[in-house]
C-alpha cells in the first residue's frame, strides 16, 4: 500500500493497543509503520547487497525488528516524543513495522517477513498495492485528524479515532471476505489463482503456467454476486532465443518478442503478463501489458512493431492503448 496508509494504519493500530493516554507510543507505533518504505533510499546499494532492494530484508521481522531496536532509542530526542521506557517505545516501533509487512501481503505485493532466512512470500491478493479508494479514505483521514488537532475536545478527537478504526477494520475485512469467495469461484472454473482489482466486486481469475520452454497465460474477469464475465482470454508463447528473418503470423510475433519485452520491463515481467500482436500493414504490432493494471483501454507495459519480412523489432516501455481488436 502506498506511505501514508501505513502511517495512518500503524496510528490507529496504535491507538487500539496504546489508547487515548499514551500519544508518544502511538506516535512512535505511526512512524515505524511508514519506515520501511526508506529502503528506497538505500537503491544505490543493491547494486553490492541485492537483499536491500525495496520490498526486500527491511520489509522482513528480521530488519523491522533493527529498525525498532535502534529508534527505542533515537525517538525521544525528535521533536513532540517524550522520554518514556524504552522498551515500550520498541514494543510500539515493532508492532508499528510489522503492520506494514502484513499490509503490503495483504495486496498484490509480496514480501518475505522471514528473509534471509526464508524466501517464502506473504501475498494474499486482497487488494492492490495502489487503490484509489484506500488513497481517498486515508486522505479524508489525514485531513480530519490535522482539523481536528488542538481544535476538539479531546473525548472528541478519542471518538473519532474510533470511527476511523471501525471503517479501515470494515473495509479490510470486507476485502478479506470478498477475496475468500473469489478464490472459492476461481477454484470451481479451474483457475490457480485470484488478482485483485481496485474493487472488492470486481476481480480476475487468472491461470499462470511459467517453464522454461513456453508462457501461458489465461485469466478472465469476475463480478461477486454475478459470476465470471465473458470473454475468457488465453494464450501461449514459446520462449524462443533471438532470431532474425520473416514473422509469418501473430503468434510468432508473439514468440519473436516475448524474450525483449520481458527483458525491457522489469514490472511486466514481475507480475501477471498477457500478449497481443495485430497486423499492421508491412509490420504485426505487439502488446505485453500487466493484467490487470490500467483502465479506459489502457494499459502497461511494453509495446510496439516487428518487421513482418526481417524480424526487426521496435519496442517501447510505458502506457499505452490497446487495440480495439485483439489478437485472442
Amino acid at each position: 500500500m502506498d506511505l501514508f496508509t501505513h502511517v495512518i494504519f500503524a496510528y490507529l493500530l496504535s491507538f487500539v493497543i496504546w489508547g487515548p493516554a499514551a500519544p508518544q507510543y502511538i506516535a512512535a507505533g505511526a512512524l515505524a509503520g511508514g519506515l520501511p518504505d526508506a529502503d528506497i533510499l538505500l537503491f544505490p546499494l543493491t547494486r553490492w547487497f541485492p537483499s536491500l532492494h525495496h520490498r526486500g530484508l527491511v520489509h522482513s521481522v528480521l530488519g523491522v525488528t533493527v529498525i525498532a531496536a535502534v529508534g527505542a532509542f533515537l525517538v525521544p530526542f525528535l521533536p513532540y516524543f517524550t522520554h518514556a521506557s524504552t522498551l515500550l517505545y520498541f514494543v510500539a516501533m515493532e508492532v508499528g513495522g510489522l503492520s506494514h509487512l502484513v499490509l503490503d501481503g495483504f495486496t498484490n505485493y509480496a514480501v518475505a517477513p522471514l528473509a534471509p532466512f526464508s524466501r517464502k512470500l506473504l501475498r494474499m491478493d486482497a487488494d492492490t498495492a495502489v487503490n484509489f479508494t484506500t488513497l481517498g479514505l486515508t486522505a479524508v483521514t489525514m485531513g480530519v485528524l490535522i482539523y481536528e488537532h488542538g481544535r476538539v475536545a479531546f473525548n472528541v478527537w478519542t471518538e473519532t479515532a474510533w470511527i476511523l478504526i471501525a471503517v479501515y477494520g470494515g473495509y479490510l475485512l470486507l476485502r478479506g471476505l470478498a477475496r475468500w469467495r473469489a478464490g472459492r469461484d476461481a477454484k470451481r472454473e479451474g483457475f490457480s489463482s485470484v488478482e485483485a482489482t481496485s474493487s472488492p466486486w470486481v476481480w480476475l481469475l487468472t491461470d499462470e503456467r511459467d517453464t522454461p520452454d513456453y508462457y501461458r497465460m489465461r485469466y478472465r474477469a469476475l463480478r461477486l454476486g454475478r459470476g465470471p464475465e465473458p470473454g475468457e482470454r488465453s494464450m501461449q508463447v514459446a520462449k524462443a532465443p533471438p532470431s532474425t528473418g520473416p514473422v509469418d503470423s501473430p503468434q510468432a510475433a508473439l514468440d519473436r518478442t516475448y524474450a525483449a519485452a520481458m527483458e525491457k520491463n522489469w514490472w511486466l515481467r514481475s507480475r501477471y503478463h498477457f500478449g497481443e500482436a495485430v497486423p499492421s500493414g508491412n509490420v504485426f504490432r505487439v502488446f505485453w501489458y500487466v493484467v490487470g493494471m490500467g483502465g479506459n483501454g489502457r494499459a502497461i507495459g511494453v509495446h510496439g512493431e516487428i518487421d513482418r519480412a526481417t524480424g526487426a523489432m521496435q519496442l517501447k516501455s510505458g502506457f499505452f492503448r490497446l487495440p480495439e481488436t485483439p489478437h485472442a
